[in-house]
């Protein structure tokens, strides 16, 4: 808000009295100093709820709004302005995790959702998995699961082992190879 905005907001008494190098003068030009940085956040606000397009340090409230925050590195829930957040597989991938969220959370609880997820979250393609897993006496396992992940997703273990805890239904057990 410039100045002159500033001041028709003001009663008619005050308008008259505005005069170059006067407090009041003074105080006016300091609100419109003080206003600029709210204004050009204002002017850019869609920016804000773009995944792509938002400032590092609002993309972990993004995935806080679509369920993902979950996920994040230990202490990435701070509001720190200056640290950027932290996610395993870094932080472009917390961004394409979170404009995919609505399309994952149709799947989840399906072994397509939890592969696009590990996909997703990882950067990763060839994730295999498995529903009848044979036991150690051959005959297959309820409720069971075997996710291969491919051996360039290992440094990014815990996050896999999360996901797949998560995303697969309750009542299933799984384990996890890399290959």
């Amino acid at each position: 808000m410039k100045q002159n905005e500033i001041e028709t907001l003001l009663p008619g008494i005050f308008q008259r009295t505005i005069r170059p190098g006067t407090p009041l003068a003074a105080i006016i030009e300091v609100m419109e100093c003080l206003q600029a940085p709210s204004e050009e956040i204002l002017a850019h606000l869609e920016a804000f709820f773009n995944p792509y397009r938002t400032p590092d340090r609002f993309v972990p409230y993004l995935a806080r709004w679509v369920d993902l925050a979950r996920f994040q590195a230990e202490g990435a829930e701070s509001t720190s302005l200056t640290a950027p957040p932290s996610f395993p597989s870094g932080l472009g991938r917390l961004r394409e995790l979170i404009v995919a969220a609505a399309y994952l959370s149709k799947w989840r609880g399906t072994l397509r959702g939890m592969a696009l997820f590990l996909e997703t979250a990882t950067g990763a393609r060839g994730f295999e998995i498995y529903e009848r897993v044979p036991g150690k006496d051959g005959r297959t396992r309820p409720f069971h699961i075997l996710v291969r992940a491919p051996a360039e997703t290992e440094p990014y273990r815990d996050l896999v082992e999360q996901i797949i805890q998560m995303e697969k239904p309750a009542y299933v057990t799984h384990e996890l190879e890399f290959v």
